[in-house]
């Protein structure tokens, strides 16, 4: 089995206090203000406010000791991040058996909230060769049970126009922007062309409960295990996109054996607990890897967004991995051999 780590974590796990009256930071003051306020009910030290973790968003976290332990403390710009379907799906999410964090307070208007705090293991962090299966298998029967909680009209759909969108970041982004390439008319028609076979072939799937965002980063190793993070972007879409998400990560590659092994395993539970998978594997692992493909280029795009708009540079460092993982499966299928080639017009690597 390989592992390939990436080599910057993104995650920031142990820093001194913050002293906020020694900072220009205003949203840190604002927050720390809030604080003060929930200081007796909660029993918080404010002077061990430390950085807890930071990701692609403008949202921030921050660790908190209180009486029975830390606790997270989340900044969410209201300008930029809408907290609402945090809470909410939060509160989802917990009806379903998962283990995600407890919001103990709010401030929606301000965009703070006070959580409890799932520890700072990450999967990314903690898997290894002799934990993998152990970790995943725990990964997936979570994800069942997230899925089995299914409603139709709880959450938005992931539907032909948001598919679309995504997927139109990649040549607004990677190839425009990043690559400084413009394609040509014959080249943007193929390109269309293959967002319209992919889009199609998702869009085929059965529906359930999506995070969105289900990979080893957003897993914490909890109890019960996991921990679930970063799921305000839920949505109602294809069945395949969170083992996607779960197996094919950003930040951690693994030999496509034990993807397939993990995929098989993901299937035989769900059949058994009637989950609408196709019939046979076979049927399934070609929905993978197609909703693969989608989800691929538009992390292409995202990590070229986060690059050039917001100043994050070191999540495009990662891009190889989802240029292999498109070219592997564009190449694995006919219908999406003219994708294969326009990534070698376009020297993608």
């Amino acid at each position: 089995m390989v592992m390939l780590l990436a080599t910057t974590p993104y995650v920031m796990d142990r820093f001194a206090p913050i002293s906020p009256t020694e900072t220009a930071d205003v949203r840190l003051n604002s927050l720390v203000r809030w604080l003060q306020g929930l200081k007796r009910d909660q029993r918080l030290d404010l002077s061990s406010l430390r950085p807890a973790s930071m990701d692609a968003s403008s949202r921030r976290y921050f660790r908190i000791d209180g009486a029975n332990g830390s606790l997270i403390a989340m900044d969410a710009p209201p300008a930029s991040e809408d907290s609402r379907p945090f809470v909410r799906i939060a509160a989802l999410m917990k009806m379903a058996g998962v283990n995600v964090p407890e919001v103990l307070a709010d401030d929606l208007a301000q965009g703070f909230l006070l959580l409890t705090d799932l520890g700072d293991t990450t999967y990314l962090k903690a898997l290894s060769q002799d934990n993998a299966m152990q970790l995943f298998g725990d990964a997936i029967d979570t994800l069942i049970r997230w899925q089995l909680a299914t409603k139709a009209g709880v959450l938005p759909s992931y539907d032909d126009a948001l598919l679309r969108r995504e997927l139109r970041l990649f040549p607004d982004w990677y190839i425009a922007r990043h690559l400084q390439r413009e394609l040509t008319a014959e080249q943007n028609a193929s390109l269309e062309q293959m967002f319209t076979r992919i889009v199609t072939a998702n869009l085929a799937q059965p529906a359930v409960f999506v995070h969105r965002d289900y990979m080893p980063r957003n897993l914490m190793v909890s109890e019960p295990n996991p921990g679930v993070l970063d799921f305000q972007d839920a949505v109602i879409g294809p069945i395949a996109y969170d083992v996607v998400s779960l197996l094919r990560d950003a930040f951690i590659s693994w030999d496509e054996v034990l993807i397939q092994n993990l995929a098989q395993l993901y299937f035989d539970h769900a059949s058994v607990v009637k989950l609408p998978v196709p019939p046979h594997f076979e049927d399934f692992w070609r929905d993978f890897e197609w909703m693969g493909v989608q989800r691929h280029l538009k992390v292409l795009g995202i990590f070229a967004r986060i690059r050039y708009r917001d100043g994050k540079p070191q999540y495009l460092e990662d891009a190889p991995r989802f240029v292999n993982y498109v070219r592997s499966v564009a190449e694995r299928y006919d219908e999406l051999a003219p994708l294969a080639r326009l990534f070698d017009e376009l020297e993608i690597a």
